[in-house]
Parts: C-alpha cells; sequence; structure tokens
C-alpha cells in the first residue's frame, strides 16, 4: 500500500487545461501523476446520483482514490439539539454520495467550543458521532468511513488530541489531521520532523498503529492570526508562514506509512499535491 495524493476540489490548472466537469477530473488527475481526489460537498451535497457514479465510475477506471468533503456546517457539537440532528442528516446525505461515487471516507468538522467548556463540546460530539454512526450501519452504509478532522481555529473543537478521542469510540473512525490547521491554531507550533514526530506518535499511541498507517490528512500552507486560521495560501507564496511538508515526507517514508494526503492550497492543489508526492518519492528512493 502506498500514499496517496490529490487535490480538494479543482484547481485553477484544470480550468487552464480547458476541462470543466468533475466527471474530467480522474482523468486529468491520472494524466499528471495524482491518484487521490477529494470531492467538495462544502457547501451541500447538491450532485446528482447521476453524476456520482459517472465520477465514479471514472475514478475506477483512471485508479483514484475519492473522499468527500461534508458539509462545513455541519456542527457536531452545537448545544442546539436541531443543529446535532441536522448534523447526522448531512452526514448521511453525503455517505449516500459517497456509495454513489465509491468513495470510501468522508471528512467531517468537528464543531465549536463557542460559549461551553471543551470537555462539554468533546462529550456532545461524541453523542452525535455515536448516532451518526447508528445511523449509517442502519442505511447499510456502515462501511463508508467518517474521518474527523482537525480544526486551525483555537475556538473550534479538533485539536488533535480531541479528534483522536472521537475516533476511539469506533475503530472504523479515522482521524483527518489537516497539518495546516494544526500549525495556524499553534500559533506556528509545526516547525519540524521532532514536532510532526510527537502528532503522528500520539495517533499511534491513541489509536494504534492500523489507523496511524492509513490516516487521513489535509495539508497546506494557512496564515493566521491570534485566533488561529486565516486564509489557505500556496507552497509559492507561503512566505513566513508554514508548515514545510519535507519533514513529514520524510517520516511517511522511514516509517512505511499510506495515508492519503489532500492538497487544500490555494488554487495550485494540484501542482503543489504533486510537490507532495515527489518529497515523498524522493525520500523513498524513486520517481514518479
Amino acid at each position: 500500500m502506498q500514499p496517496k495524493f490529490g487535490p480538494a476540489g479543482s484547481s485553477d490548472s484544470f480550468f487552464a487545461a480547458g476541462y470543466k466537469a468533475s466527471v474530467q477530473m480522474p482523468g486529468w488527475l491520472e494524466k499528471i501523476g495524482l491518484d487521490a481526489f477529494e470531492y467538495q460537498c462544502s457547501k451541500g451535497v447538491n450532485v446528482s446520483e447521476k453524476t456520482a457514479v459517472q465520477i465514479g465510475q471514472k475514478a475506477r477506471e483512471h485508479h483514484i482514490s475519492l473522499s468527500i468533503h461534508a458539509p462545513y456546517y455541519i456542527s457536531l457539537s452545537s448545544k442546539d439539539p436541531e443543529k446535532r440532528d441536522n448534523s447526522i442528516g448531512y452526514i448521511l446525505k453525503s455517505a449516500r454520495c459517497a456509495r454513489f461515487m465509491g468513495a470510501g471516507r468522508i471528512v467531517v468538522h468537528s464543531g465549536s467550543c463557542s460559549g461551553m467548556t471543551r470537555e462539554h463540546a468533546l462529550e456532545l460530539a461524541k453523542d452525535t458521532i455515536r448516532r451518526a454512526l447508528a445511523a449509517l450501519d442502519a442505511e447499510g452504509l456502515g462501511d463508508i468511513t467518517v474521518c474527523p478532522e482537525t480544526m486551525g481555529k483555537i475556538n473550534q473543537l479538533g485539536t488533535l488530541e480531541e479528534v483522536c478521542e472521537l475516533c476511539r469510540l469506533d475503530e472504523r473512525l479515522i482521524p483527518t489531521i489537516d497539518f495546516g490547521h494544526l500549525n495556524a491554531r499553534t500559533l506556528g507550533g509545526v516547525r519540524g520532523i521532532a514536532d510532526y514526530e510527537k502528532l503522528l506518535n500520539l495517533v499511534e499511541d491513541r489509536l494504534g498503529a492500523d489507523r496511524l498507517r492509513v490516516f487521513h490528512s489535509h495539508f497546506s500552507k494557512i496564515a493566521y492570526t491570534a485566533g488561529g486560521e486565516k486564509v489557505h495560501l500556496t507552497f509559492a507564496d507561503g512566505g513566513e508562514y508554514g508548515p514545510e511538508f519535507e519533514p513529514l515526507a520524510e517520516l511517511i517514508a522511514r516509517k512505511n506509512l499510506a495515508p492519503t494526503i489532500i492538497c487544500e492550497s490555494a488554487g495550485t492543489q494540484a501542482e503543489d499535491a504533486l510537490a507532495m508526492k515527489r518529497m515523498v518519492l524522493h525520500a523513498k528512493g524513486e520517481d514518479l
């Protein structure tokens, strides 16, 4: 099993090459050397069943691993019970779409800690995840992997420790480690190989080596303020903001990990995903 790399949504270069539709994405990604794609349902699951099936067919044809980013407005930890119930509905809708596409994973935001302790927010999120998994099982969608995501703002639920606590509820849950988010919420705390190794060791300690090996990931450079995440950047314009990918590439190679790494750079997500793939291959002594 090898690491997989690809973009979140459509990069500027996809459209510049004359492509327009998501169904064309798998063929283009294979052509440029990538092997993963995260379909964005961030503003709602609005793709038709027909289109989802077509994207899935093309992904299988071109050996592209698919995941789906569930709607941004999911809040596992909302104080409003109706919003938590609605979040379960959005997870279900995302999983149905994943089934049509043949996508194996859906990425889910954790929620906010506003107006409550982090401990209380985490308990609410755990309850929502438990009920969401039960709802997925009831619909025969229990094989779709839910991947709670680490978040970039300090007042959001979603430290790596909190995400691991959510994932401890069920062995099917896989963390989405967004290293840009973790760097932003720690105001630049992900600087080198020791920082990355500490994060990976935490996942292994809490969830075991098997889930560490296949973790889901988002990666981009992100500008931040005192409150955490501000805006996504590109590898070219990161400037003072990180994190840098090279130390993580070395660890992926050294530990023989096989994560799916989705690039969320601002417009250059395909190019930066390809750069990350090359870094890992270089660390392994291989070529693209």
